[in-house]
């Protein structure tokens, strides 16, 4: 099976920046696109940002637009979530997931393989 290992949280001021890192293994790999979802204490998991592995087209929460990016370096198996001006609102724990052909990139049932997460706190 594809595991997902996240990596790169922690806590920081607002403004600040931080950049999570999700390696992807596994016997095969085999996705069509990764995504980004966070999930804050007694909160729903919500869509953060979306990439394909060929082609690269990008896909952002219209919360997070122009302020995260979204990259990949396929040699690597490697998503990045690249988060600048980070607001205390963005506190959460961030999953990096994988999807064999989303039909809704936002829709978090269409993603087959989950990381465990990585924590982000934001301080005011």
């Amino acid at each position: 099976q594809v595991q997902l290992v996240e990596s790169g949280g922690g806590l920081v001021q607002a403004g600040g920046s931080l950049r999570l890192s999700c390696v992807v293994s596994g016997r095969t790999f085999s996705s069509d696109a990764m995504g980004w979802f966070r999930q804050a204490p007694g909160k729903e998991r919500d869509f953060v940002a979306a990439i394909k592995w060929n082609g690269g087209r990008k896909y952002y929460a219209d919360s997070v637009k122009g302020r995260f990016t979204i990259s990949r370096d396929n040699a690597k198996n490697t998503v990045y979530l690249q988060m600048n001006s980070l607001k205390p609102e963005d506190t959460a724990v961030y999953y990096c997931a994988a999807s064999g052909r989303p039909r809704d990139y936002v829709s978090r049932y269409e993603y087959d393989y989950w990381g465990q997460g990585t924590q982000v706190t934001v301080s005011s």
